[in-house]
């Protein structure tokens, strides 16, 4: 595809995604929110405080936004005194990720970035040698606006694209630039090709770049995966979930010649809960009365962590 072309696609497919939800008077309403002077830090979520005085009428205002944006599935965030309690605290996962981050310098992008909370984190993560670039991407005009909000205060150097991980080859040799690190968190199992998404992953990657991976592993010696009908955890759109040996045969087919495992973690409700900024059912809703197993009777959600490298 032509550099004109694929920009072209990238706005028709931008356009169609922010009408599809009325997404556009939402970014316009943000767009014209005052501006506050603020800081940003995390700690179990990430914090947004400002010196300011804030007027009742402007808190009101910040409020009923935040909360005609959900639903708000990671955060948590303190956007000044305002606490998102999203489905998911996201800085657990980040906690097991972080130590095996080298992002000084680095180009990264996150696919599947929902509202960016990975990617503050990222910033602040090593802030003495922060990345020299980070872009996410997610085709959801309401997770866009959700970034929008946040970052509205915030003001960081981060880019947001409303494409998916089949569009980031294209991308990156649209813009004859491609990644060190790229984070899928989340998405492999959503992908009803596997090995093709791990593909498109190695295509986007500098040469020795690496992809940090969390998917939901399915706990087997042998190199097979469960495919999960019509659902998994009420997910229709979950399809296969590999044992670790699977998953390492997948990344070996897809050319990685590097899989480290990071680490193993059950998902639990202190991780994953509803709240009133969630609109849907949460993990428990999808479990059965003792928690043993998914709705459908499935082993419950396991996840596991990796690294896996070009």
């Amino acid at each position: 595809m032509k550099s004109s072309n694929f920009e072209e696609y990238a706005l028709t497919k931008a356009q169609h995604i922010l009408k599809a939800k009325n997404i556009a008077p939402l970014l316009a309403q943000i767009e014209s929110l005052p501006k506050i002077e603020s800081t940003f830090y995390s700690d179990n979520g990430i914090h947004i405080c400002t010196s300011q005085t804030l007027d009742s009428k402007v808190c009101e205002r910040l409020y009923n936004l935040a909360y005609t944006l959900k639903p708000w599935r990671k955060g948590p965030f303190f956007l000044f005194d305002i606490h998102i309690e999203s489905e998911w605290k996201s800085f657990i996962k980040w906690q097991i990720l972080a130590p095996h981050c080298d992002l000084g310098g680095k180009r990264v992008a996150d696919v599947g970035c929902n509202n960016g909370y990975y990617m503050f984190e990222m910033l602040l993560h090593n802030k003495a040698n922060a990345p020299s670039k980070i872009i996410g991407f997610d085709p959801s005009g309401v997770f866009k606006a959700q970034f929008d909000f946040m970052n509205h205060f915030i003001g960081a150097p981060l880019d947001f694209e409303l494409l998916g991980v089949e569009d980031l080859p294209m991308f990156c040799q649209n813009k004859q630039s491609y990644f060190d690190i790229i984070f899928c968190l989340g998405v492999l199992y959503h992908r009803l090709s596997p090995i093709e998404t791990l593909k498109q992953l190695y295509q986007s990657l500098n040469a020795n770049g690496e992809v940090i991976l969390d998917t939901l592993i399915y706990e087997h010696e042998l190199q097979i995966c469960l495919c999960p009908s019509p659902s998994y955890a009420k997910m229709s759109n979950v399809y296969f979930i590999p044992s670790v040996a699977a998953l390492k045969g997948w990344c070996e087919r897809a050319k990685f010649t590097s899989f480290e495992i990071l680490g193993f973690k059950a998902t639990t409700t202190a991780e994953q809960a509803k709240s009133k900024w969630v609109d849907s059912q949460s993990l428990d809703g999808f479990l059965n009365a003792t928690q043993t197993l998914t709705i459908e009777g499935y082993p419950p959600p396991l996840r596991g962590y990796f690294k896996i490298k070009k």
